[in-house]
C-alpha cells in the first residue's frame, strides 16, 4: 500500500499522509520548493510521474512570481514600491494579484478591529533586528514605527484599482496572508493540469484539495487531534519554532499592531476554512487578541464567513 508521510518541522509541526486502496495504481508524489523565507511541499496523487511533476514545477512557478509582488524582503517587489510611496500622496496602480490580496486584507483587518494589520513592515523590521542582536527594539524606534502602523492609513480606490499609503514611513507586510493565497493559487494550477487529490502546504498552512481514493480526507495529526482535510484550509499560528527569549520573556513572531510588540500568551490557534488566504489571515489575528476576546470575536466573524476555530493550550 502506498504511503508518504512527512514530518514538516514548521509553524504547526504536524504529520499528514494518504492511505490508498491497495488496488489503485495512483501514487502520492512529494515536490518541494524554498519560497517566501519557508519550504512549500506539493503532494499529488497521480498514476504518471511526469505529468505530476509538471503541474507541480508549474506551481511553483507561479509561487516564484508571486513572490516577486508580495515580498517585503526583495527591494524590487511590487510591494516594498508600494511601500516607497508611502506618505507622498501619490495614488499607485498595483497588479491585479496585489490588489486582490490587499482587498482580503483590509476587509480583514475592519472585523477584527486591526488585530490583522499588513501596514507593520515597519514593526517587522525592527523585531527582525531584534532577533538577529537578540535585544527588544529601541523605544523611539518602536514609537516611530507604531506611528507609521494602521490599516486605516491604507486608501483603496477600487475604479482606478490604485492604492495610497498616507503614513510617512509606512512599510507593507503581507506574511499573515500570503502563503494562504499562494496556496490557492497553487492549487488552481494544479487542477488546470487535471489533478484535485492534492495537498499543499507551506510554513504551516495547509490546503487539501479532493480526498485520495478509499478515504475520506488528507488525515493531518494537529497536536494530540487527527482532523481529515477535503476541500478546506488549515492555519495555525503560534510561536512554537519563530521567537526570542529576552529577559526571561518569550515574544512571538506575530506582533500586535496594536502594541508594536511580539505576542507574549503562549497558546496556538488553528483556523480551518475553504479560503486559504482568510485561515492565514485569522489565525494570525486569533494569535494576536488572545483565547478569550477571540471566543468573543468568533461569532461576529463566522456571519460573515464559515470557519472553525480550535484553540492549543498549554503545549
Amino acid at each position: 500500500m502506498p504511503r508518504t508521510k512527512s514530518n514538516f518541522g514548521c509553524i504547526i509541526g504536524c504529520m499528514l499522509w494518504a492511505v490508498l486502496p491497495s488496488t489503485s495504481r495512483a501514487q502520492a508524489f512529494v515536490f518541494e520548493h524554498g519560497q517566501m523565507g519557508t519550504l512549500f511541499r506539493i503532494q499529488i496523487i497521480a498514476d504518471d510521474s511526469t505529468r505530476a511533476a509538471a503541474a507541480a514545477k508549474a506551481a511553483f512557478e507561479l509561487l516564484d512570481s508571486l513572490n516577486l509582488i508580495m515580498s517585503d524582503y526583495r527591494s524590487d517587489s511590487e510591494l516594498n514600491r508600494l511601500s516607497a510611496t508611502a506618505g507622498s500622496g501619490q495614488r499607485v496602480a498595483v497588479s491585479p494579484t496585489l490588489w486582490e490580496v490587499l482587498q482580503q486584507a483590509q476587509e480583514i483587518s475592519k472585523l477584527t478591529d486591526g488585530a490583522f494589520d499588513v501596514s507593520i513592515g515597519a514593526l517587522t523590521q525592527l523585531w527582525r533586528r531584534g532577533v538577529r542582536q537578540k535585544e527588544l527594539p529601541d523605544p523611539q524606534r518602536l514609537k516611530a514605527a507604531l506611528a507609521a502602523t494602521g490599516y486605516c492609513y491604507i486608501r483603496l480606490y477600487p475604479k482606478e484599482r490604485k492604492v495610497k499609503l498616507t503614513r510617512k514611513g509606512m512599510k507593507l507586510d503581507l506574511g499573515g496572508i500570503a502563503k494562504g493565497y499562494a496556496n490557492a493559487q497553487m492549487q488552481q494550477v494544479l487542477r488546470q493540469y487535471g489533478f484535485r487529490k492534492t495537498l499543499i502546504e507551506g510554513g504551516g498552512d495547509l490546503l487539501a484539495g479532493d480526498a485520495p481514493d478509499g478515504t475520506n480526507g488528507w488525515r493531518v495529526m494537529l497536536g494530540s487531534d487527527t482532523v481529515s482535510l477535503q476541500g478546506s484550509a488549515l492555519a495555525t499560528s503560534g510561536d512554537d519554532f519563530r521567537f526570542i527569549e529576552i529577559g526571561g520573556q518569550r515574544y512571538s513572531h506575530i506582533i500586535n499592531p496594536r502594541t508594536g510588540t511580539g505576542v507574549t500568551h503562549r497558546t496556538r490557534v488553528s483556523v480551518m476554512c475553504s479560503n486559504a488566504a482568510l485561515a492565514d489571515a485569522l489565525s494570525s489575528a486569533f494569535s494576536v487578541i488572545g483565547e478569550s476576546k477571540s471566543r468573543r470575536y468568533a461569532p461576529r466573524l463566522q456571519r460573515k464567513y464559515d470557519f472553525a476555530l480550535v484553540w492549543h493550550l498549554n503545549w
